[in-house]
């Protein structure tokens, strides 16, 4: 089985076409999809147009729980823009979703197994750098978890790691934006440093998994066009350039 993993679409709709499509090219027989689908200036729309008639196994990440838990006033400018955009039947798919999920070996889940607002493969220090990580926390957030493969996502930052009891945990990277903005546990930037769409390729190998991270090139002009249109300059760099702007 090659399966294709994604996460943090984030609405970018173009980039899931092209996503989709590569997936695809490549022979992947199975998709998990790690959460937050919709939320952000660009096009929920047609996000959902594509997710709904998707052979996918997918799970609800914390701004897709925003979307359902938080009154339309209170949202954030992302959230409720993805909310304005979407019809009542994709804030259904998204309650039927579960957070967690398992399958043949593999655990997913958005940020940690307990917190879908954890990020599970990166620290963020007292001034605002983003850090890997140790492996004995890594694992303590994963205590109880026997899979051998643990696939999350939260962070957007592709990466693919060993625990020194031979567990795999991969983050596929975001579909749909590669770089933002955060202010918890403070305030701090996550880039990815490269504007192309991220997901991964995983198959059984002679060690276990066998991991290869895509970078899906796709004509983001429609997309920084919307985020420009909407005053997010802050989306429409990050879309350009994987880079927030200073």
């Amino acid at each position: 089985m090659k399966l294709a993993a994604l996460a943090d679409i984030h609405g970018n709709a173009d980039a899931l076409a092209a996503v989709l499509a590569d997936a695809v090219a490549q022979g992947a027989g199975q998709m998990v999809i790690l959460g937050d689908h919709f939320s952000g200036p660009l096009d929920a729309a047609g996000t959902w147009a594509q997710l709904k008639g998707l052979d996918a196994l997918c799970l609800r990440g914390n701004h897709d729980r925003y979307l359902l838990d938080q009154p339309r006033e209170a949202m954030g400018a992302s959230d409720a823009a993805a909310h304005d955009a979407l019809p009542g039947e994709a804030l259904d798919w998204l309650a039927g979703l579960p957070t967690v999920l398992r399958f043949d070996g593999v655990f997913c889940c958005h940020g940690t197994p307990a917190s879908d607002e954890t990020y599970l493969c990166e620290r963020i220090t007292p001034d605002g750098a983003v850090a890997q990580r140790d492996c004995e926390t890594i694992s303590r957030l994963l205590a109880g978890i026997e899979a051998g493969l643990v696939l999350c996502a939260h962070s957007h930052l592709p990466r693919a790691l060993r625990l020194p009891d031979g567990r795999q945990v991969v983050n596929p990277g975001s579909v749909g934006c590669p770089a933002y903005l955060d202010d918890a546990p403070v305030p701090h930037r996550v880039e990815s440093g490269f504007p192309e769409a991220s997901y991964a390729l995983i198959e059984p190998g002679a060690r276990g998994w066998d991991v290869s991270f895509r970078r899906v090139a796709y004509d983001s002009h429609g997309q920084i066009r919307r985020a420009v249109g909407a005053g997010r300059t802050d989306w429409a760099g990050a879309l350009r350039t994987g880079w927030i702007a200073s």
